[in-house]
C-alpha cells in the first residue's frame, strides 16, 4: 500500500483514539505507512484536503454537511465514526448543584471561539428547550484559555470548554456544571476525504478503518490510566493527572461508544443543531454526506 498523509485539525484529548492507533501500532499492523500533519484549524484541514495536499483528514462531520449545503457539487464525505458524543463541557468558577440549561439566561457565558460546532450544538439544545441563547450575556470572542482566565477573574460565570481546560477550572476550585454529551449521539469526529480520494485509495482507507476499529475497541475497555500513558507523547504539556482525569471523564460520558459504523441519529442531531443555529439553510441527505459502505466492506 502507498504511504498516506493524514491531517489532524488540531491536537485535542478527545481525539485519543487516533493517537492510540498510532501508539499501539494499529496503523502499522494494517501495513500502513502514515504521515500525520497538523493543519492548525478545521478550515485549514478542509482546504488542504480539497487542494490535494493530503489523502484524508479527521474532523467534524459538520464539514461535509456545511459545504454540501452550500454547494451540492462538493465531494467531501465522512466515514469511520470515532467521536459520536459532544466532548464540550460547561464549567463554573464554583460548584453549582442542580444546574440546568434553563439557568443559562442571565449568566455571563464564555463560548468557544476556536471552532463553531460546540456553539451550534448548544444553541440546538437550547432551541429544543425553547430557550434563546441570545438572552444570555454571551462572550464569543475569547479562546478557551481566555475563558478559563475569565472565570478566575469573575468576568464570566460559566465557560464552554473541552479537556484539559475543565481540569484547570477544577484545580482552581471550580466545577463542571453540564456535559454536552448528555444530549446523546452527536456526530463530532470521523475521517473525511473527497469522493475521488475514497475511490483512489480504497484499500488504504479500509485499512485505516480497521486500525480505528481496533483503537476504539481498546479505549472502550482499557483503564483510563493506560490510555493516558499511551497518548502522553502527543501531549507533553498536559500534566499526567489532567490526562488521566480527562480520559476517565470522557470514557464515562461514552464519547467513543459508537463507531466505526456511522450512526444516522448522530448525523441528524448535528444537522438539526446546525439548522437551529442558522449555520445551514437545509440538511443535505445523510447518504450524500456519509459513506457507510466503505466501513461495512472494511469490517466484513
Amino acid at each position: 500500500m502507498r504511504p498516506m498523509t493524514l491531517l489532524e485539525p488540531f491536537r485535542a484529548l478527545f481525539y485519543a483514539p487516533f493517537y492510540l492507533a498510532e501508539a499501539r501500532g494499529s496503523f502499522a499492523a494494517q501495513g500502513l505507512a502514515l504521515r500525520l500533519v497538523t493543519a492548525g484549524t478545521t478550515d485549514r484541514a478542509a482546504a488542504m484536503l480539497l487542494a490535494g495536499e493530503a489523502d484524508l483528514a479527521w474532523s467534524g462531520p459538520m464539514r461535509p454537511l456545511l459545504l454540501r449545503s452550500q454547494d451540492p457539487s462538493c465531494t467531501l464525505r465522512s466515514f469511520c465514526a470515532v467521536v459520536m458524543r459532544d466532548p464540550f463541557l460547561l464549567a463554573g468558577a464554583a460548584p453549582r448543584s442542580g444546574f440546568r440549561l434553563q439557568d443559562l439566561p442571565g449568566l455571563r457565558l464564555g463560548l468557544v471561539s476556536e471552532v463553531p460546532t460546540p456553539g451550534w450544538c448548544l444553541r440546538g439544545d437550547l432551541a429544543r428547550a425553547s430557550i434563546d441563547l441570545d438572552a444570555t450575556n454571551v462572550i464569543a470572542h475569547r479562546t478557551m484559555a481566555g475563558n478559563v482566565a475569565g472565570l478566575a477573574d469573575g468576568d464570566i460565570e460559566v465557560a464552554q470548554l473541552f479537556e484539559p481546560y475543565a481540569c484547570q477550572v477544577e484545580d482552581a476550585g471550580g466545577a463542571v456544571w453540564h456535559a454536552q454529551a448528555s444530549r446523546g449521539p452527536t456526530a463530532y469526529t470521523s475521517f473525511y476525504a473527497t469522493e475521488a480520494g475514497i475511490a483512489a485509495r480504497r484499500p488504504e482507507l479500509m485499512a485505516m478503518i480497521r486500525a480505528m476499529a481496533d483503537a476504539l475497541d481498546f479505549i472502550r475497555a482499557a483503564p483510563a490510566a493506560e490510555v493516558a500513558d499511551l497518548i502522553a507523547p502527543r501531549f507533553p504539556e498536559v500534566p499526567a493527572a489532567h490526562r488521566l482525569r480527562a480520559i476517565a471523564r470522557y470514557q464515562a460520558l461514552g464519547l467513543w461508544e459508537a463507531g466505526p459504523t456511522f450512526p444516522r441519529a448522530a448525523f441528524e442531531t448535528l444537522g438539526a443543531a446546525m439548522l437551529a443555529a442558522g449555520a445551514i439553510s437545509h440538511v443535505p441527505p445523510f447518504e450524500a454526506c456519509v459513506d457507510r459502505e466503505i466501513v461495512a466492506e472494511a469490517l466484513a
